[in-house]
């Protein structure tokens, strides 16, 4: 085909699309992880331990090998070694992650076996039959805030900031506010399971996986096998949900060993009780604010202290004292993110990681400082507002979160609102309303991106993005469409290929901004090599573009979405029940790319917020160390019942207008979350007149709050 210059085409950015592959997905055309077909597929089934702590003394696999359809079962016995002592993307692998090279035992859950067999009913099936003897030793996963071991760690964030002498600060403080804020164990619970299948073609690797970054995965594989990176793909072409969980996981080593053992396609899929294991979690919380301010609420002191839990065998902190770090400053300020080490699994990054809980305690403690104040609690807010970011002393690029609390207010009707609690009734029902905050830092990370022009007319996009189930490949197909100034249904958009190049994972909220940029630059070079009147020829005209350069010259700002979250609860006393009955989130969160899109990812959060405050809670039995109900049945979360009617939608951001800034787009994927709990809890305490600091707010603690309890 011959080029040709066209007239400038109304902006596909900013317009609402469904999503370029719904339709495959509602008719089952969309194959994920663990439905794609291979030939001679055989079945791995993780076996996990049933002890806390201690020693493998013996696998006995005679009886299990003889049974119909097995192929073997790899153990710390017979396992290939692997390689764990690298650091790779995201800093040292977790030890679980490389099965089966000791007989140590770290906590109940540890994969101990691989069964592996012709179907996986006959896998399944035998691994229930192995028998694994240990030799138990005594177990601690006992979480509270006075554990003396805590330590502070830096995460990607320094674990402590300081500035100031905090308790003169207090001392000097008309009005304090000291109080502890915690969350529990909580679950990602994303519908599709994880799953990978390992084969070998012609020399090289490839992986089918369910993943939120191929070329993660392949450099983990890579590095932890001792392979050449050229002989290793991965591929997850669809993910049903990820939320920070799938990550590099055991199962997709698992997949690798057997399939190297056996020389023969092997898949490994995680089942739902195996994946509050082996999948990541966020680790509960202990959280102390303490807040000292002027009789007219402008705050002079602030501390934020942050405890979580890690496992005994890898590092992972939840960094959730570093909410204020962006959103409140003081002369005096101090935030530590601490940790101790239980035997439980290792922790990982989930939506908002460090923002979610961490908001619930600020946002709370900001409530009550409020209502100490005896001043609005949107007025507060407004009142402590900083120029620059409190600890960094950086410009901020675009910080509207006043707008979005005035825009908010005007919708929700906050200005009828009464301050005082308790005094709003429907029938048997206390009527309550709150609001809180929120913010979400606003990054890029270095990406690839290869468009190429082809002879037809079409242009064709590839980059190791990853939709998680967010709307991802209907986004950069727009961004796509105005950069190569073509129609969007002239551009196809192809990710989940670690082939590819390098590019940022599906995490952070980091995702869409950095594939943009990626692919606006790859685009932009492609059209100045497009010369009209000349032919495209059969093989196409592609331009591969590399930020690595470009990011890493963005001038540094505090770079954050913003918004403002609003409820009205309704609570019954006498029974707990604690219904939601309407939601606002407002948000000033960059250029929205599809709206469609960008208003599923705020309400989703939103919803996960209701979650939050209400229901969910994994309990561990502190005699076995494992969960009580590692299921959907025991595990709650918000169902359909459980949310109202609910409304997001988004103001202007000023950092669109940011000269050094090529995209204006900001991730939104996690925002939605943050702050939601705390405003949910904050109109419970102001339908009933009694605050919940401990997540979730069960019927039980509204009950025994009513009666004067101070267990709840």
């Amino acid at each position: 085909m011959t080029t040709t210059t066209t007239n400038r085409l109304k902006s596909a950015v900013g317009t609402a699309h469904i999503r370029v592959e719904g339709r495959d997905k509602v008719t089952g055309a969309a194959r994920y992880a663990g439905e794609i077909p291979f030939a001679e597929l055989a079945h791995g089934w993780l076996v996990l331990s049933t002890v806390a702590r201690g020693r493998i003394r013996s696998v006995e696999t005679d009886e299990v090998l003889a049974m119909p359809g097995v192929l073997d079962v790899l153990h710390h016995g017979n396992a290939p070694r692997v390689d764990s002592d690298y650091i790779g993307r995201m800093g040292p692998p977790d030890p679980t992650s490389a099965l089966f090279q000791q007989d140590r035992v770290p906590f109940m859950g540890w994969p101990v076996a691989l069964v592996v067999a012709e179907t996986s009913e006959q896998a399944r099936e035998a691994a229930e039959a192995l028998v694994v003897q240990y030799e138990a030793e005594p177990h601690d996963i006992a979480f509270s805030a006075d554990r003396p071991e805590a330590y502070p760690v830096d995460g990607h964030m320094p674990g402590v900031t300081a500035k100031g002498d905090l308790e003169a600060g207090l001392a000097a403080s008309a009005v304090v506010v000291d109080e502890e804020y915690t969350t529990p164990e909580e679950h990602h619970s994303m519908m599709e399971p994880h799953a990978a299948t390992a084969l070998w073609e012609g020399g090289r690797l490839e992986v089918v996986d369910s993943n939120q970054g191929t070329t993660w995965v392949a450099d983990e594989l890579t590095r932890m096998f001792s392979l050449d990176p050229a002989s290793v793909r991965v591929r997850s072409e669809h993910v049903g949900g990820g939320f920070g969980s799938k990550g590099a996981r055991a199962h997709q080593v698992a997949a690798v060993m057997a399939a190297t053992v056996l020389q023969r396609p092997v898949r490994v899929v995680l089942t739902r009780r195996q994946m509050f294991s082996l999948a990541g979690y966020r680790s509960p919380t202990a959280q102390r604010i303490r807040l000292g301010a002027d009789p007219d609420g402008r705050l002079r002191a602030l501390e934020h202290r942050s405890l979580s839990l890690t496992s005994t065998v890898h590092e992972f902190v939840e960094p959730s004292a570093g909410v204020p770090r962006v959103m409140y400053d003081a002369d005096t300020h101090h935030t530590a993110n601490l940790v101790v080490r239980l035997d439980v699994p290792t922790p990982t990054f989930m939506r908002a990681p460090g923002e979610a809980p961490g908001s619930f305690a600020l946002e709370s403690a900001l409530d009550e400082l409020a209502e100490k104040c005896g001043i609005d609690p949107i007025e507060l807010r407004a009142r402590n507002e900083p120029e620059l970011g409190p600890v960094s002393g950086l410009p901020f690029s675009g910080r509207n979160l006043h707008g979005c609390f005035r825009e908010g207010a005007r919708r929700f009707g906050w200005a009828d609102r009464d301050p005082r609690p308790g005094v709003r009734t429907d029938g048997r029902w206390l009527l309550g309303t709150g609001t809180a905050a929120a913010s979400f830092p606003a990054g890029a990370a270095p990406s690839t991106a290869a468009v190429t022009a082809e002879a037809d007319g079409t242009f064709t996009v590839r980059i190791s993005a990853a939709d998680i189930g967010t709307g991802a490949r209907t986004a950069l197909t727009l961004v796509a469409a105005d950069a190569l100034e073509a129609a969007p249904d002239r551009v196809r958009v192809q990710i989940g290929d670690s082939d590819f190049g390098p590019a940022m994972i599906a995490g952070g909220s980091m995702g869409t901004r950095s594939w943009a940029w990626a692919i606006t630059a790859a685009a932009g070079e492609l059209r100045e090599r497009l010369v009209p009147g000349t032919d495209i020829p059969p093989e196409g005209i592609t331009v591969r573009s590399d930020t690595t350069e470009a990011v890493g010259a963005l001038e540094k700002k505090e770079r954050h979405s913003f918004g403002a979250q609003f409820a009205e609860v309704a609570v019954d006393v006498a029974t707990g029940e604690v219904r939601v009955r309407r939601m606002l989130g407002i948000f000033s969160a960059g250029r929205i790319v599809n709206p469609l899109t960008a208003r599923n990812q705020f309400l989703g959060g939103m919803t996960w917020g209701i979650s939050m405050a209400l229901h969910e809670e994994a309990v561990r039995d502190r005699a076995s160390g494992g969960h009580y109900g590692a299921d959907l049945a025991g595990y709650h979360v918000a169902t359909h019942a459980d949310v109202p009617h609910i409304e997001a939608d988004w103001i202007e951001d000023p950092a669109t207008d940011d000269p050094d800034d090529p995209v204006g787009i900001k991730g939104i994927g996690e925002i939605g979350i943050v702050g939601a709990a705390a405003a949910i809890a904050n109109a419970v305490w102001h339908a009933t007149g009694v605050r919940h600091r401990a997540l979730p707010i069960r019927p039980d603690r509204v009950i025994l709050a009513g009666t004067g309890d101070t267990r709840a």
